[in-house]
């Protein structure tokens, strides 16, 4: 099913976010974390893109799986990265036989160690031209697209930021999936800017439970926009172990989607880093065993 309609049946949704597979044994071990999550109910599950073909069979073997042993609906990331359009063409001609209905759109980040984005031979430069080409030739693949609350790192111009989001809509994507923030309010100004801007599709809030204090650095490290609230910050510090970095970090995350919640936001998207754990905390801490107690 789309996403498009998935989200136009329901008051909200809740999704979980995974990333590829370096390895057949890490995609067993991953299978398994998809499978102690299922109980929660997702809308849908995402699986992420290898830079320069370096996981995308694995990519592709998982999201076939997830689509034919559970009843999850499955979205695959796509980029622009180190891929011209007659291998684009081919990834989807794939996903299109394996019944897989949806992709996430991306122009993707430049590989470790390349400074910036280069734009592949025959390729595209920017998501826009990705999605007018899958629209193109690929008129019923449902799309998303991502968004940045906290500012696109490489996007200083908030005006501009926008203007490129609304191309992408215009061009035809069906909602809007945010990176991940840790400030609510970051989330409902990058909500209303977008209203201002004309761009009306869902918006999804991308969450993650923070779960040690190297993983903490490491985001802060490879995201540069993520920023850290001086109170979560505290929180954090305080802390005695990596034990109870988690639960502060499972607390924090659970008070965010409450909110979000409360706020009528139309969807929650979880960045599980491929384990259950956390994000099965957080809807314990919220009170509840599955995403449709949620909805309510």
């Amino acid at each position: 099913m789309h996403i498009k309609n998935i989200l136009a049946r329901t008051n909200r949704c809740f999704s979980f976010e995974f990333f590829p597979p370096r390895d057949a044994e890490a995609s067993t071990q991953l299978f398994q974390s998809i499978n102690d999550l299922i109980p929660l109910t997702p809308a849908y599950v995402s699986v992420t893109y290898g830079a320069l073909g370096t996981t995308r069979e694995l990519t592709h073997d998982l999201v076939v799986r997830i689509n034919k042993e559970t009843n999850l609906t499955v979205v695959s990331h796509l980029t622009c990265v180190g891929s011209g359009r007659d291998e684009i063409r081919k990834i989807l001609e794939k996903y299109q036989a394996s019944g897989i209905e949806n992709i996430m759109a991306l122009r993707g980040d430049p590989p470790e160690g390349q400074g910036s984005f280069v734009k592949p031979e025959n390729g595209f430069a920017h998501a826009s031209q990705l999605i007018a080409f899958v629209k193109k030739h690929f008129n019923k693949m449902g799309i998303g697209v991502a968004g940045y609350p906290e500012g696109h790192p490489e996007t200083p111009n908030r005006l501009k930021e926008l203007d490129y989001l609304k191309r992408k809509v215009d061009e035809g994507a069906d909602y809007i999936c945010t990176q991940l923030f840790f400030d609510n309010r970051d989330f409902f100004d990058f909500c209303e800017r977008c209203e201002i801007a004309g761009i009306h599709v869902p918006i999804l809030a991308g969450i993650m439970p923070i779960t040690s204090r190297k993983g903490m650095m490491r985001l802060a490290e490879k995201t540069l926009c993520v920023r850290y609230p001086a109170r979560l910050m505290k929180a954090i510090a305080r802390a005695s172990s990596d034990e109870y970095v988690e639960k502060v970090g499972i607390q924090w995350a659970a008070e965010q989607v409450r909110n979000l919640i409360d706020s009528g936001v139309k969807g929650v998207h979880f960045y599980t880093f491929n384990k259950a754990r956390a994000t099965r905390g957080v809807y314990e801490s919220l009170g509840v065993t599955s995403s449709a107690q949620l909805i309510r």
